[in-house]
């Protein structure tokens, strides 16, 4: 069967074969893998997809193919504990995502149209819950942090066609947010209160909407902004040392100096 293949796929069977069989000997041979569950592997999974998010990030190649690996390594993990209790194996993973792929894209492997990228995601969806999804948001883990959920969430409502029109609408509702986010907080006095609380959530909510609608991930432009404020801030610490100042030492003019600096050199 697989003699027919081109000598690059053969290549990719032959590694992931290898990386089965290793997987086996540490298994059987490795205390440490030999003890691993799947509940002790869970959060080591969780590290290394946030490593591979930020390789990605970084644009970092050789790192993403270093974390893609990290995270085949912990997927042949799971399947062969699994195995173990004859409850599944990597086979049938594989075979369960195949399948799943073959029926979520009837405008490939069936007679259904979709001329766009929208079409494709609402049929998608549709077909979700034929499959038994009682909610078009099931499919949203209750576990994602809270950014990455909003757009998420907002995401699957318009696939069912519940969404804004247009781009001046939802901006309009920013600036309503804002407003009341204003009023909350003014009436709280110092200390915000429980609806000013509820406001800012409201308002965050609306700014991730209107960064769907203009094409921008929110979740990668806080995180680029982190790592240009971590940089920055690292640039500053580093300058203060360097004239044997502590940051607590310095004005608030003085470090800014240093700031204006590590954004120049960006």
């Amino acid at each position: 069967m697989f003699e027919n293949l081109s000598p690059r796929r053969q290549e990719q069977l032959q590694a992931f074969d290898r990386l089965l069989t290793i997987m086996d000997e540490l298994r059987e041979g490795c205390p440490w893998d030999r003890k691993q569950t799947m509940e002790s592997l869970r959060h080591l999974t969780i590290e290394e997809t946030y490593e591979l998010s930020d390789s990605i990030l970084e644009n970092d190649l050789t790192e993403i193919k270093k974390e893609l690996g990290d995270i085949a390594l912990h997927i042949v993990f799971y399947a062969k504990i699994a195995s173990e209790t004859q409850a599944f194996d990597i086979a049938d993973v594989l075979n369960s995502v195949c399948e799943k792929l073959i029926s979520r894209h009837p405008h490939i492997y069936g007679d259904v149209k979709a001329d766009n990228e929208e079409q494709v995601k609402q049929n998608w969806e549709q077909l979700k819950l034929k499959e038994g999804n009682k909610s078009v948001l099931a499919g949203v883990p209750g576990s994602l942090p809270a950014l990455v959920k909003a757009m998420r969430v907002q995401e699957k409502a318009r696939s069912a066609g519940f969404d804004w029109e247009e781009k001046h609408q939802v901006w309009e509702k920013v600036e309503e947010e804002i407003q009341e986010f204003k009023e909350a907080f003014n009436e709280s006095g110092e200390v915000p209160s429980e609806a000013a609380e509820k406001e800012f959530g409201d308002l965050l909510f609306s700014l991730v909407n209107y960064a769907r609608f203009i094409d921008i991930n929110p979740e990668t432009a806080l995180e680029r902004t982190n790592k240009k404020f971590i940089k920055r801030f690292n640039y500053l610490e580093a300058e203060a040392k360097k004239i044997g100042k502590g940051l607590q030492d310095m004005t608030l003019a003085e470090m800014d100096v240093f700031w204006e600096e590590a954004k120049k050199q960006e």
